[in-house]
């Protein structure tokens, strides 16, 4: 295959033209995928009577779009990489409108599952923006428009729990997907307008083995994470879907390491400074769902248990809100951090920041302003902590693998936050309080699911100490001397060095 011309990217060259209007376009489309989190959750308790269907069937509506998103986002990431990162990126939020539309139609249980499944497919969104961001803008924006990027993970989550309460309450639960749909077709239409399809393509033939391996293997873990608490931790069922997983895990680990063009390259992803950004990677993800666990939950309590506030889902919503703005804020300022000392110190700083949060409300959660300032001061880490990873993964992969290695992060994210969940579920039902004839989770529950929050931020600061320094800043000018200091293949891998990318080969 013939080398084109390289188009204008982050790697040097003049600003492509509309680059804020780029920037703007992939940051709004990741929100509203985003959304998708925090979708449901005003309607889940009336799932069951919405759907006509049993408590335990009508929670496979939230458990559809979790296993359907940690498949798709490593396919869609290599997909990207082969055939293009806009291709993909418009297919997943086709995959978006058709979910909500066939959502927002059902009456049953089945077609909810299935939309709420096709809406989960589109989490390729975020990691293929991040990629396309690489290919397309200066270097000079580069580190705060993928801190943007990244970080609209959890501004939707935030920004979408008051807004899905205020369509709960005063409207048809089938607005929220109506809604849905609409926003996934005004950001495909704002794509197609305004962001080129980048030349940077890794080209080959898509793993189909890998793809079905990795596809049953997280399912597995995932499910059996998610629904064990339900099962029982012990039952055959639990023990035999973690059983399953790590052997076939195991098997398409050892398929990957021997195909010639693997769906998630494990020699790259086993470079130190990647395999230790996405173990800090769970840890981050565990430590940032913590707080959307316990912050609603305190808020919307009974006042006669003592701890709760008695406050609706709106005000739990508005509450959180804040935090997503706060996290769209500091994606500047993590990338200004992230020039000046590196991303591994930005990674560490905003760590540290998430700890001290949930130390904070563990002294403070008996009004709500002492809401409104612990998720703010989270939010502002996970906000450090998010900007960082991109410039990371991004420092220590060739271009043409960027969408694949973002989403492979961005899985890894995932998967601490259903850990979280599992954990915190155990610990709120071990730890309980009795009013009148209802149980509720006690305060020492609450504030024991904080303090393993804020031991997942600090294990995260200790790991990001293990990324080697000399990765230093992976995005921007810096990369180019340092990429330019060593010889090729430095750590390992051809045509990467230690600290960043050499100029990819262009492929039409």
């Amino acid at each position: 295959m013939s080398d084109a011309p390289a188009p204008t990217t982050a790697t040097g060259g003049a600003a492509p033209p509309r680059s804020n209007a780029v920037v703007a376009v992939l940051a709004f489309s990741g929100i509203v995928v985003s959304l998708m989190q925090t979708l449901v959750i005003p309607i889940v308790p009336e799932l069951p009577r919405l759907l006509a269907a049993p408590a335990s069937d009508a929670a496979w509506a939230v458990t559809a779009t979790l296993l359907a998103a940690a498949v798709a986002t490593p396919v869609m990431g290599r997909l990207g990489d082969m055939y293009g990162k806009r291709r993909m990126l418009l297919a997943s939020i086709g995959l978006l409108v058709v979910g909500s539309v066939v959502a927002a139609l059902s009456d049953t249980l089945t077609p909810m599952i299935v939309g709420r499944a096709l809406q989960g497919l589109a989490a390729g969104v975020i990691p293929l923006g991040i990629s396309i961001m690489r290919d397309e803008l200066p270097a000079e924006r580069l580190g705060s428009a993928t801190a943007l990027m990244s970080a609209s993970l959890g501004v939707g989550g935030a920004l979408g729990l008051p807004a899905a309460a205020l369509i709960a309450d005063h409207f048809d639960w089938h607005v929220l997907f109506w809604t849905s749909a609409v926003l996934g077709v005004v950001a495909g239409a704002l794509v197609v307008a305004l962001v080129p399809e980048s030349k940077v393509r890794g080209g080959g033939r898509f793993d189909v083995v890998g793809g079905a391996g990795l596809a049953v293997g997280l399912v597995c873990l995932l499910l059996g994470i998610s629904k064990g608490g339900d099962w029982g931790w012990t039952s055959t069922t639990t023990l035999g879907l973690f059983a399953a997983a790590v052997l076939v895990l195991l098997a398409w680990g050892r398929w990957e390491l021997r195909v010639a063009e693997p769906l998630v390259d494990l020699r790259s992803t086993a470079r130190r400074q990647v395999l230790v950004t996405n173990f800090a990677s769970i840890a981050v993800g565990f430590a940032m769902f913590a707080m959307s666990l316990v912050i609603p939950q305190l808020l919307q309590l009974p006042s006669e248990t003592g701890y709760g506030l008695g406050q609706s889902m709106l005000s739990a919503g508005l509450v959180m809100a804040p935090s997503g703005l706060v996290m769209m804020a500091i994606a500047p300022v993590s990338a200004a951090v992230s020039r000046a000392k590196g991303p591994r110190t930005t990674l560490m700083i905003g760590a540290l920041i998430v700890a001290a949060g949930y130390g904070l409300n563990i002294a403070l959660m008996s009004e709500v302003w002492h809401f409104v300032l612990v998720s703010c001061v989270i939010g502002a880490g996970i906000g450090f902590a998010y900007g960082s990873m991109p410039a990371l993964i991004m420092g220590a992969v060739p271009a043409s693998e960027t969408a694949a290695a973002n989403s492979f992060n961005t899985l890894m994210r995932s998967i601490g936050t259903s850990v979280a969940s599992a954990v915190a579920g155990v610990i709120l039902a071990q730890l309980t309080t009795t009013l009148g004839p209802v149980t509720f989770p006690s305060q020492d529950g609450f504030r024991t699911v904080l303090a393993v929050g804020a031991g997942a931020a600090l294990l995260a600061f200790a790991v990001a100490a293990f990324i080697p320094r000399r990765g230093g800043v992976a995005v921007g000018e810096e990369t180019l001397r340092a990429s330019s200091a060593e010889p090729d293949g430095a750590d390992g891998v051809d045509g990467v060095d230690g600290a960043g990318v050499k100029e990819p080969v262009r492929k039409g």
